[in-house]
């Protein structure tokens, strides 16, 4: 059963960090891109960052780059976003989905296909 566990949100300062987890099981990752989406209440949901299964490129949404970092460790089956200089507007809950390829196409949002159930990422003074 392909399953996917985010850990590591909850309340943080404006300009403070967070790593979130997102921890897979029933599957290996090697063969998948990862990817973090978020959603904030009223707002659809937008693809933050991914990255591939084959050589580790990254990608990173216009509103993140420079503070946040996406990273994969396939030993642990775990990716990682470490999110730097956290803004009220980064609240929102955030969900990790993977994507089986091994292509140029992880970028392609819409194509991820197994999700996690999200976790709460709060910045607020």
């Amino acid at each position: 059963q392909v399953q996917l566990v985010e850990s590591g949100g909850g309340l943080v300062q404006p300009g403070g960090s967070l790593r979130l987890s997102c921890a897979a099981s029933g599957f290996t990752l090697d063969y998948y891109a990862i990817g973090w989406f978020r959603q904030a209440p009223g707002k659809e949901r937008e693809g933050v960052s991914c990255i591939s299964s084959s050589d580790g490129s990254t990608y990173y949404a216009d509103s993140v780059k420079g503070r946040f970092t996406i990273s994969r460790d396939n030993a642990k089956n775990t990716v990682y976003l470490q999110m730097n200089s956290l803004k009220p507007e980064d609240t929102a809950v955030y969900y990790c989905a993977a994507y089986q390829t091994s292509g140029s196409d992880y970028t392609s949002f819409q194509k991820y296909k197994y999700w996690g159930q999200g976790t709460q990422v709060t910045v607020s003074s």
